[in-house]
């Protein structure tokens, strides 16, 4: 039986963003399309959980929400409660499928949950959202289709690439969304077929505020007052590299590592601290909704962000937006997106050598004008990436494909 499940609180972070955005700016609560109040939107992802394509699809589920649009998010299984009491949000499957039957009850109970929405358009989000969203939905008899390239290439394989060129020159891609000039530049070589449905939607970023001081936000984390605290928010993945940050705890014995996040990694990041005899200093705070989000940063020195491979790298904005200095693996999308009029908003290293990681983070460390300089810095990415606008493209992306 599909799960449905009433709304949380803890997703009131993206609706008090628009809301503060649109009290701020009366013109953008009022809704300029009175005749298309109607228009139904469903968002299709892989799992429910608390990580960046979630954020995205919630942030602009609500946005669409403030301007008369239907929404719902449909999710293929349930990973973590992160949307337990989200009255939008639904599961087909309570756990990730794992095997031949489970997958095919899991298509048909999407395919039936499609039917019943009766969407306009469909937004699906990661590889296998596409891969399995978009079809199910043309199946369904939804005419309009939207794949976002929100996942990396480096995390998909060969055949998942060949399935979206497959589906993006078929058609049932009707548009193709891709986040960054980065991301863009992956289908440089693809046939005009594919990339004429191709359209750039950077991310907007809610900017994470906590009401807590640094004091108070490490007394709730439970890490000490009197060290320096690297963090950084990211699913417990090998390709996130969080390894390369545990690795930075034997060089300076008052370095402490708060990562918050959940996944398969947490394990053996944590046998690798104590190989290190740094347990005590790495510190697994789990998976944290908007507001705890807010309050990990508040709590952090330094936002370290060694991802292999990012599309976008939502947690390393949300950061420096933040005000907390980021040092970041050297990949030209965090070297794009984290800039602002020319201006670096952090210090970009080979995360995968060691000695350079930590020699950058020490050298921050002892420079309080430089930690000052990027977190100004870092502060005014809020205005490069605006969740309105945001919301704006992809409601002009659907009133044009509704509206042929």
């Amino acid at each position: 039986m599909l799960q449905s499940i009433p709304r949380q609180k803890q997703s009131m972070g993206a609706l008090e963003t628009v809301q503060r955005m649109s009290a701020e700016n009366p013109e953008l609560s009022s809704i300029k399309h009175a005749g298309k109040r109607n228009v139904r939107v469903l968002f299709i992802q892989t799992q429910a959980e608390n990580a960046g394509a979630q954020e995205i699809a919630r942030l602009v589920a609500t946005g669409l929400e403030q301007r008369g649009y239907v929404t719902r998010q449909l999710f293929f299984f349930r990973r973590t409660a992160s949307f337990d009491k989200d009255e939008t949000a639904e599961f087909c499957l309570l756990k990730r499928p794992s095997n031949p039957l489970a997958l095919i009850s899991l298509i048909g109970r999407l395919r039936k949950k499609v039917r019943e929405f009766k969407p306009d358009v469909v937004l699906c989000f990661q590889h296998y959202g596409n891969l399995i969203g978009a079809p199910v939905a043309k199946a369904a008899g939804v005419r309009n289709v939207i794949a976002n390239q929100n996942t990396s290439k480096l995390l998909t394989s060969k055949l998942i690439r060949i399935l979206d060129l497959g589906l993006g020159v078929s058609g049932i891609f009707s548009r193709i969304v891709t986040v960054s000039s980065s991301a863009e530049a992956d289908f440089t070589n693809y046939p005009q077929s594919y990339r004429s449905r191709l359209t750039r939607i950077d991310h907007g970023v809610a900017v994470k505020r906590s009401f807590m001081d640094r004091n108070a936000a490490r007394l709730h984390f439970g890490l000490p007052n009197d060290a320096v605290i690297l963090g950084c928010a990211a699913r417990l993945h090998h390709m996130k590299q969080l390894d390369a940050a545990v690795r930075l705890l034997p060089q300076d014995p008052t370095w402490h590592l708060a990562l918050a996040g959940q996944g398969p990694e947490a394990e053996s990041l944590m046998k690798l601290a104590r190989e290190f005899g740094c347990s005590n200093r790495l510190h697994l705070v789990g998976e944290l909704d908007t507001t705890g989000v807010a309050d990990f940063l508040a709590a952090l020195d330094i936002f370290v962000f060694p991802s292999q491979a990012e599309t976008f790298g939502l947690a390393a904005v949300e950061a420096a937006q933040a005000g907390v200095p980021v040092v970041a693996n050297h990949l030209p999308v965090l070297d794009e997106v984290l800039s602002k009029d020319g201006e670096a908003c952090a210090v970009f290293v080979d995360a995968s050598d060691p000695v350079a990681f930590g020699k950058a983070v020490a050298a921050l460390i002892s420079s309080p004008a430089e930690m000052a300089m990027l977190s100004a810095r870092g502060r005014r990415l809020s205005t490069r990436y605006p969740v309105e606008s945001m919301v704006s493209a992809y409601e002009d992306l659907i009133q044009d494909l509704v509206s042929d």
